[in-house]
């Protein structure tokens, strides 16, 4: 993947993860569900308005879900440029799971609960989404947005989203995609040159103000 050629295409791209959108302490699956930013989560976002205002963004996508655009507009609002929020860039959907809690889905679909853990790719919930199908939906569009554009772009995606396009970008199977931490309002970056991908960073956090990493 380092193998870059010479004057080819490039672009950088910021991949960050929404801000905290939790409305409670229970820990949900939300999937679609949509969400506003709580408090922590605005505040994660202005972090990141302040620590990317001196870098030029040449496009800003996002999900047009409501927890991701809030991020965006947060991130941008300052600068002269549109946000174009993409209903490709959702989370995954699930179903009759959506919203509720995880141990009341262990409860009442146990054998279901059971059978996306032994298959994480390719199970849907009842009425929803795999993470087959939400790569069928994501990747065309991440491609089509990294090919088309040149120097900076923003992603303002969703942990399932984000991790999807992580895993094609290293090659690495769908299974394994939650070995890749991805928390709220985490950024990784990615670097494209030509037809191929660099992953320079993941999971930068907003907490970690005093890391040296440059971005």
């Amino acid at each position: 993947m380092e193998n870059f050629q010479k004057n080819t295409h490039t672009c950088t791209l910021y991949l960050m993860c929404h801000g905290d959108s939790r409305q409670d302490d229970v820990k949900r699956y939300i999937g679609q569900t949509d969400l506003p930013l709580n408090e922590k989560g605005i505040e994660q976002a202005k972090y990141w308005q302040q620590k990317l205002s001196s870098i030029c963004l040449c496009r800003v996508y996002c999900s047009d879900l409501r927890r991701s655009l809030e991020t965006a507009r947060i991130i941008v609002q300052n600068r002269q440029i549109s946000i174009c929020a993409l209903p490709e860039l959702r989370e995954i959907y699930l179903g009759t799971w959506e919203g509720l809690p995880m141990t009341e889905v262990r409860q009442r679909f146990p054998e279901e609960y059971e059978r996306r853990g032994e298959n994480l790719s390719d199970y849907r919930p009842p009425t929803g989404e795999s993470f087959s199908d939400l790569r069928t939906r994501v990747v065309p569009v991440f491609e089509r947005i990294v090919s088309e554009m040149e120097g900076n772009i923003l992603i303002v995606g969703h942990a399932g989203v984000n991790r999807t396009i992580l895993c094609h970008v290293l090659g690495i199977p769908l299974g394994n995609l939650f070995r890749l931490e991805h928390q709220y309002g985490s950024l990784s970056i990615i670097a494209r040159k030509g037809n191929s991908f660099r992953l320079r960073c993941i999971n930068i956090l907003p907490a970690t103000q005093e890391n040296n990493i440059r971005i």
